[in-house]
């Protein structure tokens, strides 16, 4: 059985052995699974953008056509060099025929990578794959505390900056939950500090915690339940109270990961309400109602898309201050209307 434990899963993406061509990377923590897809697929094929290194595979193609899986990964490359084939798995595609096919007759020459959402231990797929030679599951889950600090000794150091010791506690207590969010936010606040040797608590504090939750909640909330009036009013009211326009976008991309994460579980078969319960963290029951239109109104592969958004619009913020406001809020209203048309 091949099912790496998550102190083995990194050393693993950075040397991965090449009797396991399959590789199964799924999890609650959508953002590293996003992640470590992107470094595998890097390592193994010179040219992301090139089709014919690198054939993508929908999860309802394989689903629906099993030999093709086997087809693609003994496809000879047609100018030479490497080929890797990516298949990106939903939560209603069962796949486990087509790589159960492939793991029978695996090829040496291309490494074929599976990115999934959470699954459970009784999935077809994670089963499948954990009792195959030549494949290997990754689970991704949220980072630990030791995780955070990694994560940002690696980005402080990318951006040549040090950190004064009540920062770096401060920040270990904020990130966490989604990998994408949390080095979201440690790129914005190097790119705050530019200039600067060491980053500072008022640094964070003026860019990672400079608003408090509560006094975002309406214009997020409005915003993911597609209430397009109510997001503009909020909006205002947000940015009267916040001092800065990325810390909304900064607070709806942590939400966003929450309601990614809760919507995997509603997709898996708990009702709004379960989910909430075993996938969020608390939210006040004045806001319940909001929350379940959201994950009423958005799928997991929609949310993963805003995600994305929110992600971008942050480090926009960041690189074009003078129209912070402008991004923000066109954001906020994107969100609002892709909400309201639930497809």
């Amino acid at each position: 059985m091949t099912a790496l434990k998550t102190p083995d899963v990194d050393r693993f993406i950075a040397r991965p052995d090449p009797r396991q061509p399959i590789l199964l990377v799924y999890g609650p923590d959508a953002g590293l699974v996003r992640e470590r897809v992107d470094t595998l697929v890097r390592a193994s094929v010179d040219d992301p953008n090139d089709p014919f290194a690198l054939a993508r595979i929908s999860g309802e193609d394989a689903s629906a056509n099993p030999s093709r899986l086997v087809e693609e990964a003994h496809t000879v490359p047609l100018f030479g060099g490497r080929r890797a084939v990516l298949v990106q798995v939903g939560p209603r595609h069962n796949i486990a025929p087509a790589v159960e096919m492939l793991t029978a007759s695996p090829s040496a020459e291309c490494r074929v990578i599976i990115e999934a959402g959470d699954l459970k231990k009784t999935s077809p797929l994670r089963k499948a794959c954990e009792a195959a030679k030549a494949a290997v599951a990754l689970p991704c889950y949220p980072d630990g505390a030791r995780d955070i600090a990694r994560l940002i000794d690696e980005e402080m150091r990318a951006a040549q900056l040090t950190l004064a010791p009540d920062a770096r506690t401060t920040l270990v207590s904020l990130l966490g939950g989604d990998r994408l969010a949390s080095r979201s936010e440690l790129r914005k606040l190097a790119l705050y500090a530019m200039g600067k040797d060491r980053v500072e608590l008022a640094d964070v504090r003026a860019v990672v915690t400079d608003a408090s939750e509560q006094e975002l909640d309406g214009v997020i909330d409005a915003a993911f339940a597609g209430r397009i009036p109510e997001t503009e009013m909020e909006f205002a009211k947000a940015r009267a109270s916040v001092g800065s326009a990325g810390a909304i976008v900064s607070a709806a991309l942590r939400h966003v990961a929450v309601l990614h994460k809760v919507r995997l579980l509603v997709e898996d078969g708990d009702d709004p309400k379960s989910a909430l319960r075993r996938g969020a963290p608390f939210i006040h029951f004045s806001r319940s109602d909001a929350v379940e239109v959201a994950l009423r109104n958005w799928t997991a592969a929609r949310l993963l898309r805003a995600m994305q958004q929110l992600a971008d619009a942050l480090l926009e913020t960041r690189l074009q201050a003078d129209l912070a406001d402008a991004i923000a809020h066109r954001t906020l209203l994107s969100i609002a209307m892709s909400a309201r048309r639930k497809a």
